[in-house]
């Protein structure tokens, strides 16, 4: 199909982190390690959720569907790149471009979601302990994990389908190692002003779980200042611990690459930034969470316990 001297682009070509091939072996070994770790661990916090009758509460049910949003959003990215790494030819069709794109979109959108979630269920038990149960109930936490998953997917769609839309015919080269939105915008020939103001214009309503995650640790800070008790602050400081924790990496690294002009996009140190978000914090999300969890880690130890191989290994280390 012409349009013009426009030629349609069937394939993208992914150029990746590295192009030495010594180099490519190297990282295809670290991501590897990382991606297994990454699933390995989150299936194993999801499990323990699902298995401990202990943790069927609003705040961790939150972490199981964070924990399956990590586990999307590592295998939308990491095995196309451990392909990409090894193969000669580092394409990917017109279709998987975008579809890995729209499964992108939708677990940072629903991590960022989840995230404001997470503080509003903290907000309501240091803030509010007294009307906690009837501010959290199962129904209502039930209908914003639902509603997240639902704006995600609206959210991803929009974009996908936009710039699904335009019209790329220059160079077919995406300066990155997934495909990513404002890298494919840099390389459309097609008039991209609608997609740029969409994304400003949509950009606020996506930060608002930001602004109510901030609300949330601001009154929550100020609850646990004016306890008397020693003991009770450090029990509130550790169940916000972890998830503070997060709430920094995530929007840290996602406010450098996505709250700056288009023009400063594409540099070696953004695919490291890249690297941070959709590798390293998925595969450091369940130590953060069940370091400093006494439940999680329980729960976590009754699950590997189930394991056969755990349990021989448990028996043996008795006998002796």
């Amino acid at each position: 199909m012409e349009r013009g001297n426009q030629t349609d682009t069937l394939e993208f070509l992914l150029l990746g982190l590295s192009s030495h091939p010594k180099g490519q072996v190297v990282l295809f070994v670290v991501f590897l390690a990382m991606y297994l770790t990454t699933i390995s661990g989150n299936v194993i916090i999801i499990a323990a959720i699902a298995y401990d009758s202990k943790l069927h509460n609003p705040m961790y049910a939150c972490l199981g569907c964070f924990s399956s949003a990590d586990i999307s959003l590592a295998s939308t990215v990491i095995p196309k790149l451990l392909n990409n790494l090894l193969a000669d030819k580092k394409t990917i069709s017109f279709i998987g471009c975008f579809t890995q794109m729209f499964f992108f979109l939708f677990a940072v959108t629903m991590e960022n979601l989840l995230l404001g979630v997470m503080a509003f269920d903290r907000y309501a038990a240091i803030c509010r302990p007294l009307h906690y149960s009837r501010i959290m109930t199962k129904k209502a936490c039930s209908l914003m994990l639902a509603m997240s998953g639902f704006l995600a997917a609206m959210h991803a769609l929009l974009h996908t389908a936009m710039a699904s839309d335009l019209y790329y015919c220059t160079s077919n080269q995406v300066h990155h190692f997934f495909c990513d939105l404002a890298p494919l915008l840099k390389l459309s020939c097609s008039d991209t002003f609608a997609n740029e103001l969409v994304i400003f214009t949509e950009g606020p309503a996506m930060s608002l779980p930001f602004l109510l995650t901030v609300i949330s640790y601001i009154q929550i800070v100020w609850s646990i200042l004016k306890m008397r008790s020693v003991e009770g602050r450090h029990k509130a400081f550790s169940t916000c611990s972890s998830h503070f924790t997060m709430v920094t990496l995530f929007y840290g690294t996602l406010f450098f690459m996505y709250f700056r002009p288009s023009s400063s996009y594409f540099l070696d140190f953004d695919k490291v930034v890249s690297v941070v978000y959709t590798v390293l914090i998925p595969m450091l999300n369940p130590f953060i969470y069940s370091l400093r969890n006494k439940d999680v880690i329980k729960a976590m130890k009754k699950v590997l316990m189930r394991c056969p191989c755990a349990h021989k290994l448990h028996l043996k280390m008795q006998a002796t």
